[in-house]
């Protein structure tokens, strides 16, 4: 049999673009048999907007598109930190029990890749079995973010279990691959032998893409991405546009939205905006391109004063808009500000928490000069065309695979 990989997801939706399009794809490209192990709500798969997939994905193990997909009910881990945390301080696997647990046990992998918290939890059980029975593994600890966030309003009993959780787990962990060079460094405080890279959350090269003279009559600006209570911020977003239709023709797109379960978040469009203000809906994640063509500023908006989260932040959008020659505006998030300021690829509001005024004043600046706008938009397709594409990305997913398995075979004296 061949090298073989099995991701561990607790939490996401399996056709996730970074988990499922990007790294599963890339993997099975490269050679690797790979499994997914990915969970249900109610007995049925879901989609990226939350859509439950009723008629579709009903087997328990199935092959798609060349991956297998192994499913189970979803935990909620979360009720249980205490237990979890001493089942990790007892350094056995005796106590782990949960159904991803032992799911991956099944498919005795030689990586197991996980993407949440407590993936992580149960790759670190499946590394204690298979190496009490005489197979080693390695795993991987994809953190799509910080967990726990010190910042976030939580119970400090609860942010110390799982800061000692962590602690425990990263001692197991053989690599851990983060999106932004701070979360990097904040793992590396944590550990400074730890093995960390940044795998930047970036979409394979748009093709037939062609640069665009921005209009000298109105703006478009684009929101990619779900917008509800944790994400986006609908409000914001209408009021800026509201306030910007009384000095200049704004138009706002926004390509994805609301997910299923937060339907009554969007609250209905002013009459006088309707005009303004379009959805595209949940595109085909090959079409973003398309709904891309004509937008003249991608916004990302992150509360960077209350979450840590938020202040590293470099999400999907960030990389899509720059991906279409797209230039970005955004308020003051660390990574996101260095980054847009060395390759001058879009402007900065120089506040970790901005308004909508905030916006509407830059939008005021920018509209006055289109002839910045266009160069920005170019500066952001050539650096992902020279570095940051997924291209690029999978390069070093591939580095580290490869690290790992030439490791596994010292173990295994070969």
């Amino acid at each position: 049999m061949g090298k073989s990989v099995c991701i561990l997801v607790s939490e996401h939706p399996f056709l996730d673009a970074r988990i499922y399009k990007k790294e599963a794809k890339s993997l099975m490209k490269k050679g690797y048999v790979v499994t997914m192990i990915v969970p249900r709500k109610d007995g049925f798969l879901f989609d990226i907007n939350g859509a439950i997939f009723k008629d579709r994905f009903l087997e328990k193990t199935f092959i798609y598109e060349g991956i297998k997909i192994v499913t189970y009910e979803q935990i909620t881990y979360e009720k249980h930190l205490k237990h979890l945390g001493n089942n990790l301080q007892s350094r056995s696997h005796h106590r782990f029990k949960d159904s991803l647990f032992q799911l991956g046990v099944e498919q005795k992998a030689d990586i197991y890749h996980a993407h949440e918290f407590f993936s992580l939890y149960a790759a670190i059980g499946v590394k204690r079995v298979l190496a009490g029975k005489g197979k080693p593994c390695k795993v991987i600890y994809d953190s799509h973010e910080l967990e726990p966030d010190p910042l976030i309003d939580q119970s400090q009993n609860k942010k110390k279990v799982k800061t000692e959780m962590l602690r425990a787990m990263l001692r197991e962990t053989d690599y851990v691959i983060t999106v932004s060079p701070s979360i990097q460094s904040w793992y590396r405080s944590i550990d400074s032998n730890l093995q960390v890279e940044v795998i930047y959350n970036s979409p394979p090269l748009a093709p037939n893409y062609e640069p665009r003279n921005v209009s000298q009559s109105g703006l478009l600006l684009a929101y990619e991405g779900t917008l509800n209570k944790k994400r986006g911020n609908y409000p914001k977003l209408l009021k800026l546009l509201e306030m910007s239709n009384k000095k200049i023709d704004l138009k706002v797109r926004i390509i994805g939205g609301k997910k299923e379960s937060d339907k009554e978040l969007i609250q209905q469009i002013p009459i006088h905006l309707k005009e303004k203000l379009e959805f595209s809906g949940w595109v085909n994640y090959d079409l973003i391109p398309h709904f891309m063509k004509d937008v003249d500023l991608g916004w990302v908006d992150v509360n960077a004063a209350n979450s840590l989260n938020h202040r590293f932040a470099m999400p999907n959008k960030f990389f899509s808009y720059l991906n279409n020659g797209v230039p970005i505006l955004a308020n003051q998030g660390k990574d996101i500000e260095r980054f847009v300021e060395t390759y001058q690829c879009g402007h900065i509001v120089k506040k970790l928490y901005a308004t909508a005024e905030d916006y509407f004043q830059a939008l005021l600046m920018l509209n006055s000069n289109r002839e910045k706008i266009q160069s920005m938009g170019v500066n952001a397709r050539r650096i992902m065309e020279s570095t940051y594409s997924w291209e690029h990305m999978e390069k070093k997913l591939f580095a580290i695979y490869d690290k790992l398995m030439k490791d596994l075979s010292q173990l295994n004296g070969q």
